[in-house]
């Protein structure tokens, strides 16, 4: 791979024009599917769907199992000129149910276990249901191909949804630029090659889990997709599939280092990639000594803009706490609260990986997408991120704290009104409040306090119904009343301070 990323963006869908026809592309339980298979088959699937959903930028969501469908939905998706809106897996009805309504979905792609967990009204009226096992047999007999695609860099490409401070998920607009000179940054600052293989275990809805398709796909390279169940099946599959490059967060490397691994198979890792959540020094240690010989990058990044910035495995031990530096097509900048250039401040992204919003929210657009302050050389849009960090006299960026009180546990951005307003609506409690505490596996362990009926049984088993696992407390507290600060207001910071 050249030194230097092309900066010029393409249709995100021509990324299944880089491998040799006969190299491995997409590794599957029961096949292996070439370069070429992989061409043919992004074809016809973008011409299906071109069939189904003739709208030019119409939504089609997808909440299948992760394999052949959902691998290769983004490139064939803004071929047909859709735009994809990938669906966390471990969503409950709810969330599925404002995802759908919000982005207007025309056509829903889903197995056949997440299609009985949706109820009435789930699924807006215009909206197709199309069961994924059925799809691929409508698929092996359709005879259409779709050509590469000349969309605009600028077209939207596809939406992410993310949970948003209001409590309702925001959809993360991006463009086909967005996504194509992402996975160009991480490929190049990655060094990977067309022989690298990746083994896909983040869930393909998130902007992380997405570009360890993209990146290696970039590279030339082949991804084996893998839903596991336990730490040891990842150990299986890097087995098997002779992996060397894996993507995780903190609370995964944490379960990984507690393993035995295989020295063959630790030792064939050429590098392992971590995002949503600070390494500690005792975890950086444990990877360091099963895989000596892995290349280790922690990264920062956020939805609105992907990803921000990388250290250089070279700097892990001297500077085990940094966030390293801004990625290729990145400007990082550190701005006080009057918009000027600091050492310490609000970290904000500016450049070609700025999404394009939330999707139909202006309000919430406004608050996170603002001008790039003067000193920048994009100008534009920018993210401002709400997370304080802090750059030394090298130029490394440190993590110093949120702004917000979003909840990141175990890689995930949880609102905590969205717990809250699902416990009220139990009708099990009369008031909530959550928040996050500091937890060595999980990054934050998500604390709740409640004033209510008391039982605490019955709200978790409600919980469990309407929330994803993520999302479950793991201590309840039920008080008779609710401290108020001086504005009459439920007083937070206190009921966090007793938590501590």
């Amino acid at each position: 791979m050249s030194a230097t990323p092309d900066p010029v963006p393409r249709p995100l869908d021509h990324l299944a024009g880089f491998g040799a026809d006969g190299d491995p592309a997409l590794i599957l339980r029961r096949e292996t599917l070439s370069w070429k298979d992989l061409r043919s088959r992004v074809a016809r699937l973008a011409a299906w769907l071109a069939q189904q959903v003739p709208e030019p930028g119409a939504r089609v969501a997808t909440w299948a199992a992760k394999g052949e469908l959902t691998c290769i939905m983004p490139l064939a998706a803004a071929r047909a000129g859709l735009v994809h809106v990938p669906l966390n897996p471990l969503l409950k009805h709810a969330q599925v149910r404002h995802i759908l309504h919000d982005c207007s979905a025309s056509l829903l792609i889903a197995n056949s276990a997440r299609l009985s967990a949706l109820e009435d009204g789930d699924i807006p009226a215009n909206c197709a249901v199309q069961e994924e096992q059925e799809t691929y047999v409508l698929l092996e007999s359709f005879e259409g191909a779709l050509k590469p695609s000349a969309a605009d860099s600028d077209d939207l490409a596809a939406i992410l949804y993310t949970s948003g401070s209001t409590g309702r998920p925001k959809g993360v607009m991006l463009s086909h630029a967005n996504l194509w000179l992402g996975a160009v940054s991480v490929a190049h600052y990655l060094g990977m090659e067309p022989d690298d293989v990746t083994l896909a275990v983040l869930p393909l809805s998130f902007d992380y889990g997405q570009n360890q398709l993209l990146s290696t796909w970039y590279a030339g390279g082949s991804v084996a997709p893998l839903d596991y169940l336990v730490p040891r099946d990842v150990i299986k599959a890097c087995a098997r599939h002779k992996v060397t490059t894996l993507a995780a967060v903190p609370p995964l490397w944490v379960q990984l280092t507690e393993q035995d691994w295989p020295e063959e198979v630790a030792t064939q890792m050429r590098r392992m990639t971590n995002s949503g959540g600070a390494l500690t020094t005792d975890l950086v240690s444990d990877l360091r000594r099963i895989f000596p010989d892995a290349r280790l990058f922690p990264m920062y990044g956020l939805t609105e803009a992907f990803r921000s910035t990388y250290l250089e495995p070279d700097l892990v031990d001297i500077h085990p706490t940094s966030m390293g530096k801004a990625i290729p097509f990145a400007e990082i900048l550190v701005v006080d609260t009057e918009g000027q250039i600091a050492s310490e401040g609000e970290l904000v992204h500016c450049g070609p990986l700025v999404a394009q919003g939330y999707w139909q929210d202006p309000q919430r657009t406004a608050e996170r997408f603002k001008p790039a302050p003067d000193a920048s050389r994009y100008g534009g849009a920018a993210v401002w991120s709400g997370d304080t960090v802090r750059r030394d006299e090298v130029g490394l960026l440190y993590f110093v704290g949120r702004d917000d009180a979003m909840i990141k546990s175990a890689g995930n951005r949880i609102s905590p009104q969205e717990i809250e307003d699902a416990v009220v609506a139990t009708g099990l409690a009369d008031e909530a409040v959550a928040f996050g505490m500091p937890d060595e596996r999980l990054g934050h362990a998500i604390y709740l306090i409640v004033r209510g009926k008391g039982d605490e049984a019955a709200l978790r088993e409600a919980l469990r119904r309407d929330l994803p696992n993520f999302m479950q407390p793991a201590v309840i507290r039920i008080v008779d009343a609710m401290p108020l600060n001086p504005n009459g207001k439920i007083d937070r910071a206190r009921l966090k301070q007793e938590a501590a």
